[in-house]
């Protein structure tokens, strides 16, 4: 064997790098199944599916191509971890050299590295051109930035791909159009919204399904509505389907959240993006032609391209930037645990009972439900960054740690003390009340602080700028919140402290 090119299961690109100069006659591609992916982090059960199915499927279009594809599926080999597998098909066909794509995760750039050299085999590492911002590009962006921020990363990426530009100018006259795109549903609620492409398990998925109730029935989420791209032509199909059906109305309401509806006007991408089914390129010239045929108006289509070619690229590259220190990043000191509910949704709190019941049940929850609910208790409440990053990376179909990373302990968690976002986003339960009808029919009532009906979220916003009152004071987006703070007087301080202290203690 001369060549043997290690596949991992976010890698599923038939342009990739890594089958440059491929000779099926000599070269071989590995990919393997190991229960260290599936249990470092707790992961979802539709998680596992996705992975193992698009693996399974991938592996197929490649023998059809003639090409040797050795694969260890689950149960089918001893090996716990990537590094094990990998050392000991290594010493059975010993290659000459191990071609791989930069991985989605920094240990794992690590750990391919070391098993080749401690079994003294070549390794070559190749970008991976599926991005549209390669990592030295944003070396150099960020070389003497001190305060790095997406927008200004995302107006480079315009001009760099010429996307939504004329001449030197942006279309429209505006970077973004983010006013146009924060509507909420109002009292009547979303029309009737095109329900996304389904996609029900075909034979091959269904086998997978059974592995994973077989080797992980004990983990998180269910399978029943499983129903996700997991083959190129599959995510095609649902690219199409987005574009045509919910991309006009997509930037309106993109922020905006509903009881019963977990897909909304969103595009179901991300995981076949992240998997890499689909090209981003591909994605937003598909939505950039439904702009020019005047299929859908120029502010969703920004919104759209702004969320792939701004901070799809913007975090990976942040991450690598900023690994391994990221991880154990927490300026803010939290550290309680990560409630139960988390896990079970079992909660009064209709916005987080709906949101982790959607998270369950699908393994998807969009942008904002991860934001502004699951996040924004777990900021409020001051649970330990590490703990809500693990949570985010096992409950969802689309989470690589490349990406669910910084938007989790940067964005989300402002953990890394504003390197990511430029403020905490924090917000009372009025906000949630305001894009959404989760507060209709809760016990809790988003305009009280303290007492039995007191909104848990709101509660904890004015503890948390209590609490980081020394910090924020002269921020430049914060202040006039603290400054509304500062109106409390001693006996509300107290009763407000007092009543954040209890939910702290009594939430399992």
């Amino acid at each position: 064997m001369r060549h043997l090119i290690v596949l991992l299961g976010d890698q599923l690109d038939l342009d990739s790098a890594a089958f440059d100069g491929f000779d099926p006659a000599v070269d071989a591609v590995w990919m393997a199944e190991v229960p260290a992916e599936a249990t470092y982090a707790w992961s979802h059960k539709a998680r596992l599916v996705i992975f193992l199915s698009a693996m399974r499927h991938f592996a197929e279009t490649l023998r059809a191509r003639g090409w040797t594809v050795q694969y260890r599926a689950t149960g089918a080999h001893p090996h716990a971890d990537l590094a094990g597998a990998l050392a000991a098909d290594l010493t059975q066909f010993k290659p000459q050299g191990v071609i791989a794509v930069e991985p989605g995760e920094w240990r794992l750039w690590h750990a391919l590295r070391d098993t080749c050299a401690a079994a003294g085999v070549a390794y070559t590492q190749r970008e991976d051109r599926h991005f549209l911002c390669p990592l030295p590009m944003f070396a150099a962006w960020m070389d003497g930035r001190k305060q790095p921020r997406m927008e200004h990363f995302y107006r480079r990426m315009r001009q760099h791909t010429g996307w939504l530009m004329r001449g030197t100018e942006p279309e429209g006259g505006q970077w973004n159009f983010d006013h146009d795109n924060r509507d909420s549903f109002g009292r009547d609620g979303p029309r009737p919204v095109p329900a996304p492409l389904r996609f029900p398990p075909d034979a091959l998925t269904r086998e997978v399904m059974a592995v994973v109730e077989h080797h992980y029935g004990d983990h998180p989420g269910g399978l029943a509505a499983f129903d996700w791209p997991v083959t190129r032509d599959e995510a095609l199909e649902a690219l199409d389907d987005f574009v045509t059906t919910r991309l006009p109305q997509f930037g309106q309401y993109q922020d905006a959240m509903w009881t019963g509806q977990p897909w909304l006007y969103h595009a179901r991408l991300s995981a076949a993006l992240n998997l890499k089914l689909l090209n981003p390129r591909e994605v937003c010239e598909a939505a950039l032609r439904a702009w020019r045929d005047g299929e859908a108006p120029l502010a969703a289509v920004e919104g759209f391209v702004r969320q792939i070619l701004g901070w799809r690229e913007y975090v990976r590259g942040l991450y690598f930037h900023r690994m391994p220190g990221y991880l154990d990043d927490n300026a803010l000191g939290a550290d309680q645990p990560l409630p139960a509910l988390y896990w079970t949704g079992d909660t009064a709190m209709r916005c987080l009972s709906e949101t982790v019941g959607d998270t369950l049940e699908h393994g998807y929850a969009h942008h904002i439900q991860r934001l502004m609910v699951t996040g924004l208790f777990a900021l409020l409440l001051g649970v330990r960054p590490r703990a809500v990053h693990q949570w985010y990376l096992a409950v969802y179909v689309d989470a690589v740690e490349w990406v669910e990373l910084p938007n989790t302990l940067g964005m989300s968690q402002f953990a890394d003390g504003g390197v990511m976002a430029s403020k905490p986003y924090v917000a009372s339960g009025k906000y949630i009340q305001r894009m959404s009808n989760y507060c209709q029919g809760c016990r809790f009532d988003p305009a009280l602080r303290t007492g039995p009906r007191a909104c848990p979220f709101t509660t904890l916003y004015w503890d948390f700028l209590d609490r980081h009152r020394e910090r924020f004071a002269g921020h430049p987006r914060l202040k006039m919140q603290i400054r509304n703070l500062d109106r409390l007087d001693e006996p509300a301080l107290s009763a407000l402290r007092a009543q954040a202290a209890s939910l702290r203690e009594d939430l399992p």
